[in-house]
């Protein structure tokens, strides 16, 4: 079986195509900064409360947004206000809709941007002109007497018309927790990220991104199957797919990563379309275990997983260096590091 190293072309393809460049990392916090300012003024101008903290979630605070040609970017920001602040004049506790109704008046008061902010089922949502849209989720802090009796905090989410137990920060701690784990041990933990952005990457090129499962769903795929590979993402990335499709065959069911109810049950439209493209997927790169493989079958076969032709545009493409372990380009450590993003949101 043939075994040719294509790492190299694997983490130049993340750098120049899934992870988002230092200049783009900007512009998300400035277009995040910017619906912080619109919250905080509306809410001023109508004289009520401000959130008790407003703190960044999702994709976005796990590093694992990757590049979309059409600036189709979720900015997860979450608003946390005390429950004692969402009332209405008379006293009354807001409702779920009636608390995101506030913050979704509070970002339309001015009437300056051109599309209006929306009331959705879980969040408020204001789209921008560049494509992007931040998500607002509006939680209220709970506080109640437990062990010992000490007051502890819980947060509640306004989803639909009831307030759901959530807290979607301590899904983004047990992502970077198991990054941490990794670095504290022998395997690296940016390989993870990497691999987890990869995937994410391929499964919403265009055409898919309507139809295939959440990102947080493919995040939790990753990282109950991840497959450690030194120094090949190319291999990580393959055998993380192979135990993932190894899963989704036996049921699409996916566990939430912090609370007791399922991500996706049985039978998940959403990610039985992943599979189905997970699969046609491994089939092309079958011809990576044939004897006479060569290294321009094996950019061909990722060039067609990822619909791009990156791979084969690599330099030094020929079939004289097919020796198992080769490596055609020698990358620094600094541009390793730069390869899982070297900031924010690598």
């Amino acid at each position: 079986m043939a075994d040719i190293d294509c790492h190299s072309e694997m983490t130049n393809f993340h750098r120049d195509n899934v992870t988002l460049s230092n200049k783009q990392q900007g512009e998300m916090r400035t277009r995040r900064d910017a619906g912080r300012t619109r919250l905080e003024n509306g809410l001023n101008e109508a004289k009520k409360p401000q959130p008790k903290e407003v703190r960044s979630q999702g994709s976005y605070q796990m590093r694992t947004m990757v590049q979309d040609p059409d600036n189709d970017y979720d900015i997860d920001d979450g608003a946390y206000f005390s429950s004692d602040d969402l009332n209405d004049d008379a006293g009354a506790a807001l409702t779920p809709l009636a608390a995101r109704q506030r913050v979704c008046d509070a970002l339309v008061w001015d009437g300056r941007l051109k599309q209006e902010a929306t009331v959705k089922r879980n969040c408020v949502r204001q789209v921008y002109a560049a494509g992007y849209h931040i998500d607002i989720p509006v939680y209220r802090i709970v506080t109640i007497i437990g062990e010992n009796d000490e007051p502890v905090e819980h947060y509640e989410l306004a989803s639909g018309d009831e307030w759901t137990r959530s807290d979607a920060r301590a899904v983004t701690r047990w992502f970077n927790g198991f990054v941490g784990e990794l670095n504290a041990g022998e395997s690296d933990g940016s390989q993870m990220r990497r691999v987890t952005k990869l995937t994410k990457k391929f499964a919403r090129r265009a055409g898919w991104k309507d139809k295939t499962t959440s990102g947080i769903c493919i995040t939790k795929l990753v990282v109950d199957h991840f497959k450690v590979s030194v120094d090949r993402d190319d291999k990580a990335l393959r055998e993380t797919w192979q135990a993932i499709d190894a899963k989704l065959q036996k049921s699409t069911e996916i566990d939430h990563p912090v609370l007791t109810n399922k991500l996706a049950a049985d039978g998940d439209e959403g990610v039985g379309f992943f599979r189905e493209c997970l699969s046609d997927a491994l089939k092309t790169l079958e011809v990576l275990d044939k004897s006479d493989c060569k290294r321009a079958d094996v950019r061909q076969a990722w060039d067609e997983v990822f619909d791009t032709a990156y791979f084969t545009d690599q330099p030094d493409n020929n079939d004289d260096k097919e020796a198992k372990g080769t490596v055609m380009d020698v990358t620094s450590a600094q541009t390793a590091r730069r390869n899982d993003g070297g900031g924010r949101f690598g």
